[in-house]
C-alpha cells in the first residue's frame, strides 16, 4: 500500500520522524529498476548497443530517480512537487518505450528478463501516478 501521509507530518512539523526521499516507495522502486537496466545494458546487449538504445535507456531509468529526488527537494511548494513527478512519469514512459524498442528489435534475447523489467516499469508508472495523485489532493500548500 502506498503511503502518503508521511510529507503531511513533515510539512506540518509533526514530528513523525526523520524523512528522506530514499523512504519514498517509488524512489525504492526506481533505485530497483535503475541498477536492474544499467546490469541489463552491459551484460545482455550486443556492444554496439551499449552506446546507442542501452545508453539512452540508462539515462532515461536514471532520471525517474533522480526527478523524484528533486521534487522531493521541492516538496514544500506543491506545484514544483507535483511538476517534477510529472516529469519522472514522462521519463518511465521513455523508458519503457526504450525496453520495448530494444526488445522489439532482438537486441533484449532474454524474454523473462524483458518481461519482469517491463512489469517493475508498469507497476512504478502506475505508484508514479498514484503519489502524484495523493499530492494533488492532498497538499497543504496551493502554491
Amino acid at each position: 500500500m502506498l503511503d502518503t501521509g508521511w510529507w503531511r507530518c513533515e510539512l506540518l512539523n509533526w514530528g513523525c520522524g526523520a524523512m528522506s526521499y530514499k523512504n519514498l516507495e517509488i524512489w525504492q522502486l526506481a533505485r530497483d529498476v535503475v541498477i536492474e537496466i544499467h546490469d541489463m545494458t552491459l551484460r545482455s546487449l550486443p556492444k554496439f548497443e551499449m552506446y546507442e538504445e542501452g545508453s539512452q535507456i540508462r539515462r532515461s531509468s536514471k532520471s525517474v530517480k533522480s526527478t523524484i529526488v528533486e521534487g522531493y527537494g521541492r516538496r514544500r511548494y506543491k506545484q514544483d512537487f507535483i511538476r517534477f513527478l510529472v516529469f519522472a512519469i514522462a521519463s518511465n514512459d521513455e523508458t519503457i518505450d526504450h525496453l520495448e524498442t530494444l526488445y522489439e528489435t532482438r537486441s533484449l534475447t532474454d524474454a523473462a528478463q524483458y518481461q519482469r523489467l517491463h512489469d517493475k516499469l508498469n507497476l512504478l508508472g502506475k505508484k508514479l501516478n498514484l503519489f502524484t495523485q495523493s499530492v494533488t489532493k492532498g497538499h497543504m500548500s496551493d502554491k
